[in-house]
């Protein structure tokens, strides 16, 4: 699977479970960029965010059959990550995502925003 098929399955992962404000950040033309791509999305409650943790990393899995390198902050849900080494998912509660600003932090990559679905 291509790395945008796999960027494409994670964001189709986050609308399953109505994720909000999704973004795909490119850090590719970054020199000191951890990864080629972010992926951004925020939950309404902690059980959303690891709900949508969950749907991305059992999608890939299953359909893709890729797994991801690391998981952390499930225990609490307020910001999970699911690492796959080229694509990071952060899953946001909406309030952590304002405190860590991830999108201002690499505001030189390229932006992708992405519909959210009701």
């Amino acid at each position: 699977m291509s790395t945008e098929d796999m960027n494409l399955l994670i964001i189709d992962s986050i609308q399953d479970i109505k994720g909000k404000k999704i973004v795909k950040l490119d850090l590719r033309h970054l020199e000191d960029a951890p990864t080629d791509f972010f992926i951004i999305c925020e939950g309404e409650s902690s059980v959303q965010v690891k709900a949508i943790a969950d749907n991305v990393y059992f999608r890939l899995k299953n359909e893709a059959g890729t797994l991801a390198n690391h998981i952390e902050g499930t225990d609490a849900s307020r910001w999970v990550l699911v690492d796959f080494f080229v694509t990071v998912l952060h899953v946001f509660h909406p309030e952590a995502r304002e405190f860590y600003q991830l999108e201002e932090l690499w505001s030189d990559a390229i932006v992708t925003e992405f519909e959210d679905i009701a």
